[in-house]
């Protein structure tokens, strides 16, 4: 009897631990998170929409100046957005790169003294640059494709179609953008340089610039790579943000002409919506030496990426809004693999100061260039995870950025660490800011 009695005395106190233990941690993690993160976290997006489109329409279109204004904002605070243009151009000659350091100190702080202190100090001190924090989307409640304008009237001229949203406009000064339309490099012909005679490809004009330069199956790859269909935003019902019913977009509306035009959207990979994180528009080019895609989702094959793109990233990660809207299944055999394929010609630009191992030529090189490099592979250990000739080591690394900063919301964004993201190639960066 005593025994059992006893037995039963350690049974209630483990369970009191344990009620107590949960109340804490839940009590703990909740007074990290504020008040704009919901409680209550979706993993579904809404597919009934009971507001009619007009009434949206109208709602976003009042408060889009509000928007705006905040994110402007937040883009002054962080950064020094002055246009102080470099020597260096872009690949294609349209466009100089920006030069000096953007991301703005806090208040009385250098970056020698920044230097020199271990990261719980920046933590504890909230010393961390804003500028080095993950950037909120326009309007991170919502977000979805946002365009830059010369891409958005291009798209118009030539093909009738609209890429721009009622809601935001994009955030990002010109001067800070890629060249546009950029050049198109072959690795099937290095010998004709840029491809693109100056021009945007676009369903319109594809088949006229390829001619003769493509076989079939690249040919059909491009066709289908700028061929539009449904998007989250951009789409035929109510739930959509752009004004007239639309047909899509299509995978090079962001990888303009194979490279990237900054257009920015939230990764599909996590939930709730305050802690996806803003993907800018990566270039296509050197997609041939790379293994792995998508920042997060770790897909391994082009092939992979492309299939699952429009069913997946279109639509916030949905497929079940997506099966709503008019998901595109290209199959595998017949569609994927030419897409990938065409996708897989997509060559750097040339670099005649680089040497055959991707490293500089000293007879070529400026000085500063050299230290640069000397940094680069050195006490900067950016080699590390981007070694050369192609700048990527084709792994996912976790930088524990988390160390230098406490968690927090800006702009609707809930800004916490990230983990693991894959390592983006740096061959050719010059060409693809921010």
């Amino acid at each position: 009897m005593k025994k059992n009695l006893k037995k039963r005395g350690w049974g209630i106190m483990g369970t009191l631990c344990a009620v107590v233990m949960t109340v804490c941690m839940v009590y703990a993690v909740n007074a990290q998170v504020p008040a704009e993160v919901d409680p209550n976290p979706k993993t579904y997006m809404p597919v009934v929409i009971e507001e009619d489109f007009d009434t949206t329409m109208a709602e976003d279109v009042k408060a889009k100046p509000k928007v705006m204004d905040r994110q402007q904002t937040l883009l002054e605070r962080r950064y020094d957005l002055s246009d102080r243009p470099a020597d260096v151009m872009m690949s294609g000659k349209r466009k100089p790169i920006q030069k000096g350091v953007r991301v703005k100190l806090p208040e009385g702080m250098t970056w020698e003294k920044l230097n020199a202190m271990p990261p719980t100090e920046i933590r504890e001190k909230d010393l961390f640059p804003e500028g080095f924090l993950p950037l909120p989307h326009v309007k991170h409640e919502t977000g979805g494709q946002v365009f830059p304008k010369d891409q958005i009237d291009e798209i118009q001229k030539l093909e009738q179609r609209s890429l721009e949203r009622f809601d935001v406009e994009f955030d990002m000064p010109e001067h800070f953008i890629p060249e546009f339309p950029p050049p198109v490099y072959l690795t099937t012909r290095p010998d004709l340089g840029d491809v693109s005679q100056g021009k945007l490809l676009s369903i319109h004009n594809y088949y006229k610039l390829m001619k003769g330069i493509l076989t079939p199956v690249q040919m059909e790859g491009l066709r289908l790579l700028l061929t539009p269909f449904p998007q989250q935003q951009f789409n035929q019902t109510e739930d959509r943000k752009v004004k007239d019913p639309s047909l899509g977009v299509a995978c090079l509306d962001c990888h303009t002409n194979g490279h990237t035009n900054a257009t920015f959207h939230l990764n599909p990979d996590t939930r709730p919506q305050v802690a996806r994180f803003r993907l800018d528009t990566v270039s296509l080019r050197g997609m041939f030496n790379q293994q792995i895609h998508g920042s997060k989702r770790s897909l391994r094959s082009i092939e992979d990426f492309t299939e699952f793109e429009q069913r997946t990233a279109y639509f916030d990660g949905d497929h079940v809004i997506a099966a709503k809207k008019g998901v595109n299944l290209p199959d595998r055999a017949s569609q994927v693999a030419m897409m990938a394929q065409m996708q897989n010609l997509f060559d750097f630009p040339p670099a005649p100061k680089l040497n055959v191992f991707g490293k500089l030529d000293p007879d070529k090189a400026t000085q500063q260039e050299m230290l640069g490099q000397e940094v680069f592979f050195g006490k900067g250990k950016c080699s590390v995870c981007h070694p050369a000739p192609f700048y990527t080591d084709d792994k996912m690394h976790d930088l524990k950025v988390g160390r230098f900063y406490e968690p927090r919301m800006s702009n609707g964004k809930w800004i916490t660490p990230v983990g693991p993201i894959k390592s983006f190639t740096l061959r050719g960066i010059k060409d693809s800011p921010p």
